[in-house]
């Protein structure tokens, strides 16, 4: 198949602003909800769509897929394993979502992003492919932008000659456009809980039923320990389909008899996602005939919860080395920069949330505490979708002094930056969702505090020292730069921004707090919520990411 560029075709960012076109925006989003069709026409949909790219769904097994699902974790799941199996030297193709700061990013040969020249030679040609291929009855002849992706992503592995590809889930499971794979060598479902409710239904065990969509008839399936509802659905939903399912002993069972197993990926959460791994990439290995798999301790099998129990085996130095060198920017990530120290996770469930929250309590213990002058916490946060603001109130043991809301826009104008439009949403839409974060905020201080809901608010924004550790103050900003500016006053070597906006200390809380974090000698910002605020935060903070 030839991939020159056709006269016309147009640099790397003209790329990404055509794939942009392909999002739905948020009116129309609004619309197909009301009267979301059946999807398993989407997904027969999805299949001749890869027709008139020119592949058939037999083609994808040559792929040697692992396909993963789950609410949490799924991605730390799937970089733990890409990373074992490219230390035995195979190489590998990655597909995963969101991207943090560039497309391309969704798109890994060997654990990179594929190159910007790669990515536009691969968009363009799919891009012509299917506008060539377009049926004179079809009104619709490109797919929509994850499905776009997720066909680009299966030709650059194919062209590219992966030896495997690991591919994670986008939604749910049982309709996703990944799930065009029909013939994967092993499937993996990590921490289950809710989320995206309006599509996969409103308990767990609903989203359980659409995550087993992905099992196939003889295909080794793992899991890891879930309540009792949802684990049930999964292993009926796995008999029905002839697929043998397997419950993953917990890493502790694996470190047995040896040194403990080091992650690359902090917080104690990850440690499932890690045994997970695990059992995956042993699997895949098995499956496909490779030596060191790493000795069995136990040689006959055990059951749990109605479950086989899957091997317990001594991991080999390929896997201790690949969970060791694992790295998964924006989940429980830390930076280091000057006084302040910046704590990244993209947790947007309430589950994860806990887990987050976690994680920077025993980050902060561990940190050394200044010698002299004050310590400030700070929360940068927002949710998107259909997600409860009362997840606010996992933070409460945090103690935070100031509370940030800011929608997921690097910029106010993101005009000249393809990667960070989203079309899905208008600005009117983002921007009250912040305010309402902000007054859940203001309702959970004032019920801590004592205080009648509703009382005066200069009560709130009185400046406060940071050590007492009261009722913490709250801003809206409008795009992740401003908030930034204000959190950092200039205190951060990398980022380093033109002079502010005038006004943005206007605010009693944002020139009494600017006072307060200028005089820290610690300032501790925990950026949490969603993945799209910590890509916008590190395409800030880290500008070698958009290069």
């Amino acid at each position: 198949v030839s991939l020159k560029p056709r006269p016309g075709d147009s640099g790397w960012q003209d790329a990404v602003r055509t794939l942009n076109t392909l999002q739905t925006n948020a009116g129309y989003l609004e619309q197909v909800k009301r009267q979301r069709g059946d999807p398993q026409t989407q997904l027969e949909a999805m299949k001749l769509y890869l027709a008139r790219s020119g592949l058939q769904v037999e083609d994808l097994d040559q792929l040697n897929i692992i396909h993963v699902t789950g609410t949490k974790g799924k991605g730390s799941t799937c970089a733990f394993t890409e990373r074992i199996l490219r230390s035995y030297g195979l190489k590998t193709g990655f597909f995963s979502s969101p991207h943090l700061v560039q497309v391309r990013e969704r798109i890994r040969i060997n654990g990179r992003p594929i190159s910007p020249e790669l990515f536009t030679k691969h968009f363009w040609h799919l891009y012509h492919r299917l506008e060539e291929s377009k049926d004179s009855s079809s009104c619709v002849s490109m797919p929509a932008y994850f499905r776009f992706l997720t066909l680009m992503a299966f030709h650059v592995f194919l062209q590219e000659k992966a030896y495997l590809a690991v591919v994670e889930v986008g939604i749910g499971g049982a309709y996703d456009c990944t799930n065009v794979i029909r013939k994967p060598v092993v499937c993996g479902i990590s921490s289950l809980g809710l989320d995206h409710t309006s599509i996969l239904g409103d308990t767990v065990e609903k989203i359980a039923w659409q995550k087993g969509g992905i099992f196939k008839r003889g295909v080794p399936a793992f899991t890891v320990l879930q309540p009792d509802g949802p684990l049930a659905v999964l292993r009926d939903r796995a008999q029905q389909i002839s697929c043998p399912l397997y419950l993953c002993p917990p890493l502790e069972a694996l470190e047995e008899g040896g040194p403990p197993l080091t992650l690359g990926l902090e917080g104690e959460h990850q440690r499932s996602n890690a045994a997970l791994a695990l059992q995956l990439a042993r699997c895949w290995l098995q499956q496909k005939d490779h030596q060191g798999l790493g000795e069995l301790k136990v040689s006959r099998p055990s059951l749990l919860r109605q479950m086989p129990l899957a091997p317990v085996f001594q991991p080999t130095n390929h896997m201790r080395h690949g969970l060791r060198d694992t790295e998964w920017l924006g989940r429980t990530q830390v930076l280091r920069r000057g006084p302040l120290t910046w704590y990244l996770d993209g947790a947007h469930t309430a589950s994860s949330m806990q887990a987050c929250v976690r994680w920077f309590c025993q980050a902060l213990h561990r940190h050394p505490r200044p010698g002299r002058g004050p310590e400030v916490r700070v929360l940068l946060f927002n949710s998107t979708g259909d997600r409860d603001p009362f997840f606010l109130l996992t933070f409460q043991p945090c103690q935070f002094d100031y509370a940030v809301f800011c929608p997921n826009l690097t910029e106010v104008s993101t005009a000249g930056n393809a990667d960070q439009q989203n079309f899905m949403v208008t600005l009117d839409q983002v921007l009250l969702r912040c305010l309402t974060h902000q007054e859940h905020w203001s309702r959970l201080e004032e019920e801590q505090a004592g205080l009648e809901p509703g009382a005066p608010a200069s009560l709130l924004v009185a400046p406060h020292p940071p050590e007492a550790h009261s009722a913490a103050s709250s801003l809206v900003f409008s795009c992740i730069s401003h908030a930034l500016q204000w959190i950092s006053q200039g205190r951060d070597p990398v980022f380093q921004p033109p002079d502010p906006p005038q006004g943005l200390l206007a605010h009693a809380v944002a020139g009494s707090g600017a006072d307060v974090l200028r005089e820290a000698a610690a300032i501790h910002v925990l950026v949490t919520g969603s993945l799209h605020l910590v890509g916008g935060v590190l395409k800030l903070l880290e500008p070698s990411l958009s290069q």
